[in-house]
């Protein structure tokens, strides 16, 4: 006898329905998985006949025989072995197969009956209900996650019994409904603007970086407090929409980083990865192709410390993504895709010694190696990030003064203001902030008088200054005149924005 059940498969961050065909028929007893299986697909075998046994039920000495179709997408991961489960009980009549069709199911099985939870349960949750599905069946830690999908029953199971029971009496049984909001945007980071002294204009170039989504590089001594400025840049970042957490959420779904209690990133990532970190772990990829750090920071933060310290080409290959907002990760049977858009945020010294142009400690290196520090940041790498700023050593005065400075709650709230104001003008072009804007919609958006005109053809050919810098530039005015509720770019916004472009000509062309 045939059975036929249902199940999804991950490509990228989208789902693929997977129809699992179970034919039972006479012969010498064995178990074959057909359509491109995976080793852990393979070895669910093991685990299907055991935990079919353990949980009390008949498993069939016969020949057996699993089709996973559509037969030319490879299939990876234990998530196929509830499915299989169901489907060679359903062919040996100890499920009702009456409605069966309306289900998908998930889940990982132990050999005891228990059912496991599994990677990217949102993703092939919301994959089921696009389809018309109309029930999912998943493991009971999975359940919070899969009911942010709306649109489709979930009916969460600890064991391969509760799965069974749900089939055999579908109207005894209620799905599931989370007992708490599981959507709670509320920030979780302690660290806050306060605990920083002095550092006037650095906090002000990192409100109108959050305000816009734009790109910042900090450079400056030892000690000057650029590490504690990033951390601190959470706190002041806007609230994010259920849309963008979904997105966020997706990601870190199938990478196995979701918590199972909230079910949900309520919060925009920061990400911190180490110099060491490899190109492939950054962006993405391997064998069976993974988010990397680019994309587990969409729509939050990737804080890269220490700058030149990083491999070249860990650095190289983020142009892309930066330029782009995301990732594409080819391979032989196919490409994938993941989302990547994120705010980068770096820092580094300005030389190895790290006093290069202290006001009180003197430098030690020589121009050579001042040279080959810098040379480790490429020209266009430095020219996809917006702002670039100074950050100097804490004066004493500062530190010792009892007035305090703005909370990150009373910057954020600016910050918010900002972006309403962006969302409210972009709305017909599904993009959140300034950074996003493209080539057409900054001549639409970010209109300038002739005396700003005048400022910027003097500092372009100054400068030489390329056309992605000046498109830079045009982008952070507007958003220090959102920051500002002003409705046009004036030249004082112009004028704050030129300065953040200079640091480069600085260091990079100084002829050191």
């Amino acid at each position: 006898m045939i059975s036929k059940v249902y199940t999804c498969a991950l490509m990228g961050i989208n789902g693929l329905i997977i129809e699992v065909e179970t034919d039972i028929s006479n012969g010498l007893p064995g178990f074959t998985i057909v359509g491109l299986p995976d080793a852990a697909v393979k070895e669910s075998k093991e685990r299907v006949r055991s935990s079919i046994r353990n949980s009390g039920y008949n498993y069939p000495v016969k020949k057996i025989t699993v089709n996973l179709a559509p037969a030319d997408v490879r299939k990876i991961g234990p998530c196929y072995d509830l499915p299989i489960a169901i489907g060679i009980l359903a062919s040996t009549g100890q499920v009702l197969m009456s409605d069966i069709s309306d289900y998908v199911f998930l889940g990982e099985l132990s050999l005891d009956g228990r059912v496991k939870p599994v990677n990217g349960v949102l993703c092939m949750a919301a994959e089921a209900e696009r389809k018309g599905y109309k029930k999912i069946i998943v493991p009971f830690k999975n359940a919070n996650e899969a009911a942010i999908v709306k649109g489709i029953e979930i009916y969460p199971v600890s064991t391969l019994k509760e799965a069974i029971e749900i089939l055999n009496n579908p109207t005894g049984c209620l799905p599931y409904e989370p007992e708490k909001n599981i959507y709670n945007s509320q920030l979780r980071f302690y660290d806050d603007f306060l605990d920083i002294k002095g550092q006037e204009s650095a906090k002000r170039a990192l409100e109108i970086a959050a305000a816009g989504g734009h790109n910042i590089v900090m450079i400056g001594p030892p000690g000057s407090g650029k590490t504690m400025l990033a951390q601190r840049l959470p706190g002041i970042l806007p609230d994010m929409s259920r849309e963008e957490a979904i997105e966020i959420t997706k990601i870190y779904s199938i990478t196995g980083y979701l918590d199972p209690e909230n079910g949900i990133v309520d919060n925009r990532p920061f990400r911190s990865p180490h110099h060491t970190i490899t190109s492939i772990s950054l962006v993405g990829g391997g064998k069976v192709p993974r988010p990397g750090e680019v994309s587990l920071a969409h729509n939050g933060v990737l804080f890269l410390d220490e700058l030149p310290e990083f491999h070249r080409d860990a650095l190289e290959v983020l142009r892309q993504p930066i330029e782009d907002g995301r990732v594409n990760v080819s391979r032989v049977n196919g490409s994938l895709t993941f989302p990547s858009s994120f705010m980068l945020i770096a820092s580094m010294n300005p030389c190895p010694c790290g006093f290069f142009n202290d006001p009180v400690r003197e430098c030690t290196c020589n121009p050579v190696s001042i040279r080959k520090y810098l040379g480790k940041i490429s020209g266009p790498l430095l020219d996809r990030i917006d702002i670039h700023i100074e950050v100097y050593p804490v004066k004493y005065d500062d530190l010792e003064t009892e007035a305090a400075g703005e909370s990150s709650d009373i910057i954020r709230k600016r910050v918010n203001e900002a972006r309403k104001r962006q969302l409210k003008r972009y709305k017909d072009y599904n993009i959140y902030c300034n950074a996003q804007l493209s080539a057409a919609m900054i001549k639409k958006y970010c209109k300038i008088n002739d005396e700003s005109k005048k400022m910027m053809k003097s500092v372009f050919e100054r400068l030489g200054l390329s056309a992605r810098a000046y498109n830079k530039i045009l982008k952070v005015a507007r958003t220090i005149a959102d920051i500002e509720g002003e409705e046009n770019i004036n030249t004082s916004h112009i004028a704050e924005a030129i300065q953040y472009r200079s640091m480069d000509r600085k260091y990079w062309e100084s002829g050191m």
